[in-house]
């Protein structure tokens, strides 16, 4: 049961869910070659890092095993005893509960096998599983060619088991894959411009003419002074990439990740934002033990490299009360993102960190054009601490919108921003003062022109209580139809006239998706009989209600004249969200195909099994273009926000379904 639950769990992974292929082990092929008549086939597996590949010895209810079949030639070859391996890894596996044998890196496999007859190569194939510490890939077999004329290796391709969807993938929309690269350049440059926000606290900006001169005193010369200024900056990025690399490794590559959905996570990392913006606005510190400095900056007076290592470490336990929020908000962000983004994250921070050392240590006389401490480093500081105040109500808005609570609906959760940057707003000019401040005897132009950018910002989220979309905020509140007024204040879902007889007409199971007014199904029967009672092709659309993605092509790409158009008239949209923790019926609740044992209790794990099992990916939003047979009319495709790209997608179906029904 154990193995049919790993194997049917392995399909999660299959195909990389469109957005990346996953090939983590390459095979090689060899021949040693004893005499004329013997040999020994060499098949060997590079494995690529954090990956394992298992034992061709495996005790039953455990994963699927290695195992290699040859191609005998009619009885020209005859196989001599069975398969060798090296000797690997041996672990008490957790899940399995059984010791487990399995390779990292490589694995070499040799069979000897004696000629009959004489061959010029022999066929066979390789069937295997690997695993890393998150996820495993279904089980894969891969041709196996040994040619005895020559016996030097020969490289033979992985063929995976997804790779005929591979290049259908990439066929009509070609932006699917860019989006992870996108995705991390955009956490570094976020990261890079919250260290320069960070650079500008209390805590940092007064350590930048104290450092510098440390070591432009304390050098023998000019160029001594630069080079350990410079080595000084490497130490700060080496301790706060050390740091992403902890929270990765914690929690591994994409742990997070599959928490973001989490009712409990968004929850907790909420209030964890706001003890960070109460924090930055006043109401407290949050430091590190005083003890924990002292012994640091004990070190730091050892010189030499030590030293200057030392001398960084204690510059970011001594200001931490300043970075820690920026950064514990940082790990968030990312490591919700899961893979490499908590590093990446930490690397753009630290640059920005320790570029101004390195900088000023080289170029001393720039020190004189810095602006002299004062009240407007804490007026960073409570800044940032507004900032952090509306960040953290987006993880509460995706708490409950997986829960469907309807707690922080789109009007309360923009009235929320409205009261905080327009708070904001009034600080910026002078009419609120926190505990830290200083008297402030005149606003500066920086200071009216932040105010005024912001007060700007807040005047453009009003009308968003009146049903206007937010383009340039889409990601963050959420969507227009889970709202007390999804066509705007003054409006119903069942107003009068040619509204309500539309509502009042609507199929069974249907609604009208605000506010573009598109006819959509929540349940995957339901929609698929109003499409073959209406002949139209259908459009699953795998969505969550904690998706921003979702959210950016249903506020940027859906309402575009043409794909409205097709998306109202040509097809028939089913809407599935996966995040829905609504319970099922009691006669719905089954037993989960991928997890034997365990019964799919709520509506979204219906509809994720649903896509997992039947396309092999779990990312959202996907999109699925089919006819009545349940057939694909085209390839499934992930975030597109190219509105051309995924305008072509439609259309491609769409005529697909005409050819094909003469419609």
């Amino acid at each position: 049961m154990k193995k049919i639950l790993f194997v049917l769990a392995a399909f999660i992974c299959s195909s990389a869910v469109f957005a990346q292929i996953l090939e983590p082990v390459k095979w090689s092929t060899s021949v040693e070659k004893i005499s004329d008549t013997e040999y020994i086939l060499v098949s060997k597996a590079t494995i690529e890092n954090g990956w394992h590949l298992y034992s061709q010895n495996v005790p039953e209810e455990g994963p699927i095993p290695t195992s290699f079949i040859y191609d005998d030639g009619g009885g020209a070859i005859q196989i001599v005893g069975n398969t060798s391996e090296e000797e690997g890894h041996t672990i008490d596996d957790p899940v399995f509960e059984m010791k487990i044998k399995f390779f990292e890196k490589t694995a070499t496999f040799k069979q000897k096998i004696q000629l009959k007859e004489s061959v010029d190569a022999i066929d066979g194939f390789v069937e295997f599983m690997v695993c890393d510490d998150t996820r495993c890939l279904p089980p894969t077999e891969v041709d196996l060619t040994f040619n005895l004329n020559n016996n030097t290796a020969a490289d033979t391709k992985l063929v995976s088991a997804s790779e005929d969807e591979v290049t259908a993938t990439t066929g009509d929309v070609e932006d699917t894959n860019p989006e992870s690269k996108k995705g991390l350049w955009g956490i570094f440059f976020i990261a890079f411009l919250s260290g320069f926000a960070a650079l500008l606290t209390p805590c940092v900006f007064p350590m930048i003419p104290m450092t510098v001169s440390f070591f432009t005193k304390q050098s023998k010369n000019k160029a001594v002074g630069i080079k350990n200024a410079i080595i000084y900056g490497v130490c700060i990025i080496i301790i706060y990439v050390l740091l992403g690399t902890a929270v990765t490794g914690i929690f591994g590559a994409d742990a997070l990740n599959a928490l973001a959905t989490n009712v409990w996570f968004n929850i907790i990392f909420f209030l964890l934002l706001v003890v960070f913006a109460l924090s930055f606005l006043g109401a407290f510190e949050i430091m590190l033990p005083n003890s924990w400095a002292n012994k640091v900056d004990s070190q730091a007076d050892r010189g030499g490299l030590v030293g200057i290592f030392f001398m960084a470490l204690a510059l970011a336990i001594v200001s931490f009360s300043c970075t820690g929020p920026i950064v514990g908000t940082l790990l968030v962000e990312a490591a919700s993102k899961g893979g490499l983004a908590p590093i990446i994250g930490m690397l753009g921070f630290s640059l920005a960190i320790a570029l101004p050392f390195a900088l000023f240590a080289a170029f001393p006389g720039w020190l004189n054009s810095l602006p002299k401490s004062g009240g407007w480093l804490n007026t960073v500081k409570v800044v940032l601490g507004f900032l952090e105040l509306a960040l953290a109500f987006k993880f509460l808005s995706q708490a409950d919108l997986v829960l469907q609570a309807h707690l922080l609906e789109r009007e309360v959760f923009l009235a929320i921003w409205i009261a905080v940057f327009g708070t904001l707003a009034f600080y910026l000019f002078g009419k609120i003062q926190l505990p830290h401040d200083s008297p402030l005897t005149h606003i500066s132009v920086g200071r009216l022109g932040l105010g005024l950018l912001v007060l700007s910002f807040t005047i453009y989220m009003i009308p968003g209580l009146w049903g206007a979309p937010l383009n340039l905020i889409s990601a963050f509140p959420p969507p227009q139809e889970y709202s007390e007024s999804p066509y705007g204040v003054g409006y119903t879902k069942v107003g009068g006239g040619a509204m309500a007889a539309a509502h009042s007409e609507l199929p069974d199971g249907a609604h009208l998706l605000a506010p573009h007014d598109i006819l959509a199904f929540n349940d995957y029967d339901k929609g698929l009989a109003y499409a073959k009672e209406v002949g139209k092709p259908v459009m699953i659309d795998f969505t969550g209600w904690a998706c921003v993605n979702c959210r950016k092509m249903e506020q940027n790409v859906w309402p575009k004249p043409e794909v409205l158009n097709m998306l109202k008239n040509d097809v028939v949209l089913i809407s599935l969200y996966v995040d829905d923790k609504r319970p099922l019926e009691a006669n719905e609740v089954t037993e989960s195909q991928l997890k034997p044992g365990k019964q799919l209790k709520y509506i979204g794990q219906k509809w994720s099994e649903l896509q997992t099992i039947k396309y092999k990916a779990n990312s959202q939003p996907f999109y699925v273009l089919m006819d009545h047979n349940e057939d694909n009319l085209t390839t499934p495709v992930g975030y597109t926000p190219d509105v051309e790209a995924y305008k072509k997608w439609l259309q491609t179906g769409i005529e697909n379904f005409k050819a094909a029904t003469g419609k």
